[in-house]
């Protein structure tokens, strides 16, 4: 096991679960000589419920004018004098895992180190206290595979077989954007990806990413990338192909994800076809993130491998992925993660770099990470450790984990949701049907936020500051207040 792996394992659990071992709005200082123990509950608890569980707190040394507590980087009380405890209500949040903290402080603000503990929470609710869970908020799609929002506020949905819908002011048009012909929706294939220019609001163009069956120029089902012009809610009509990618020999595997960065270019998230050797085959486009201008068709001069490479392939960004599906930028800062499904052992975030190798399938999740390989920030796993919770991932790693999805990070400031999750990463689980938070305020430590009634596919934050999950068949919106 890799050396990052042996200090997580006499670190705290909260590291190995993507908590850090310190983590809050400040770090310790001023008070060393003052040592504070969360004493309940214990770190690593599960199954806690109800509205009165104790929170409570030692403390060791002198000059404690309080003891301060959170909840998953949110304060929930501050205690003047022991004994140092406050009520810790469950019932308040969302089932699944959760970051305990308390930290002490001085008469000059001066504050110790924090001390932290994991724990799993059960209950009904599907959304924190204060936020509204609207699951029914769009319904009647069909196999849903990813959407984009319009500056005017309209969402563009694509359908796995080839029809790419929108929704505007909450409903879902009947007449389609566009129907493509020619479409292969078996397995994990079909219209799987959409993007809008970031002129969309006078240009109209609208970029797809989907599975065709058109032998020309490429002889056998691949992958494409084209785009459609809006004329009001439906396409003028025409297709203009940009990028065929390789025939296809397998079903899995084909990403399919589209996100312009904040550099204008457009990036493209696509599988390695369930071939494992393409992934860190630097002469394929498989396996790989890719980059393009933003006609989507030549390749920006600044590329990694575009001196060194050829073809499709000079458009490689990043490499060694298995199944990007889903990715999202942070608005402001430009910071990627790239949502990269596992196979039968980890699912994983990673942060995205020009030039990276991603490592599979040498690499998987935390394990074997060496060399010049980028290891994952966040991994959970198909199965629990043992103790519950002691691993990596934490309580988000159980046998109902199947393929890690949807990718939308907060805005730092401008949302509606409460301070402490400006700047949070999104992203959820196709099988546990949960929607979880990554805290980068607090050494991204992982939450759970909400749970769906529907498989879950992409995320997103809407222009109102809700948060969209996309599911098979539906749209959530979860809002506050």
């Amino acid at each position: 096991m890799k050396a990052w792996l042996n200090w997580l394992a006499s670190a705290i659990v909260l590291a190995a679960a993507g908590c850090g071992g310190g983590g809050g709005s400040s770090s310790g200082g001023g008070m060393s000589s003052v040592s504070v123990t969360l004493s309940a509950p214990a770190n690593l608890s599960s199954g806690l419920t109800g509205s009165s569980v104790p929170l409570a707190a030692s403390v060791s040394g002198t000059g404690v004018a309080a003891v301060q507590f959170q909840v998953d980087g949110q304060p929930i009380g501050e205690v003047t004098s022991a004994p140092y405890q406050v009520n810790f209500d469950t019932t308040l949040y969302t089932p699944g895992q959760h970051v305990l903290r308390s930290r002490a402080r001085d008469a000059s603000g001066n504050f110790s180190d924090w001390s932290s503990a994991l724990v799993n929470v059960v209950g009904s609710r599907t959304a924190p206290q204060g936020f509204t869970n609207n699951g029914s908020w769009v319904s009647g799609l069909s196999s849903a595979t990813a959407f984009a929002q319009a500056p005017d506020g309209r969402i563009f949905v694509c359908e796995q077989g080839g029809t790419l819908r929108v929704v505007k002011n909450g409903a879902l048009l009947a007449t389609p954007f566009h129907t493509f012909a020619n479409i292969d929706s078996s397995g994990e294939r079909g219209l799987l990806g959409v993007a809008l220019h970031p002129n969309f609001a006078n240009n109209g163009w609208v970029y797809v990413y989907r599975t065709t069956t058109d032998p020309t120029p490429v002889n056998g089902t691949h992958n494409r990338i084209s785009r459609l012009v809006a004329s009001g809610d439906v396409s003028n009509g025409g297709e203009d192909v940009l990028v065929d990618l390789p025939a296809l020999s397998g079903g899995f595997h084909n990403g399919g994800a589209l996100h312009f960065g904040p550099d204008g270019k457009l990036y493209v998230g696509v599988g390695n076809n369930g071939i494992s050797a393409l992934s860190p085959d630097l002469s394929s486009p498989l396996g790989k993130l890719l980059r393009f201008n933003d006609d989507g068709v030549t390749v920006p001069s600044d590329n990694p491998f575009v001196a060194t490479q050829t073809g499709l392939a000079r458009a490689i960004w990043a490499y060694g992925l298995r199944n990007p599906f889903t990715f999202a930028f942070q608005p402001g800062t430009g910071r990627m993660h790239i949502n990269d499904v596992g196979e039968n052992t980890w699912e994983e975030i990673d942060v995205g770099m020009a030039g990276a190798n991603y490592g599979w399938p040498s690499s998987e999740g935390p394990d074997h990470v060496s060399g010049n390989i980028t290891g994952p920030l966040f991994a959970y796993g198909h199965s629990a450790a043992s103790p519950p919770g002691s691993g990596p991932g934490g309580f988000f790693s159980s046998s109902v984990t199947l393929a890690i999805v949807g990718a939308a990070f907060y805005p730092s400031s401008g949302g509606t949701f409460p301070a402490g999750y400006g700047g949070n990463y999104f992203f959820a689980d196709l099988g546990a049907k949960w929607v979880a938070r990554l805290d980068g305020a607090n050494s991204w430590a992982a939450y759970a936020f909400a749970q769906l009634s529907d498989n879950p596919v992409d995320l997103l934050v809407g222009s109102d500051g809700s948060l969209y999950a996309l599911q098979r068949t539906q749209i959530t919106r979860v809002s506050y207040p």
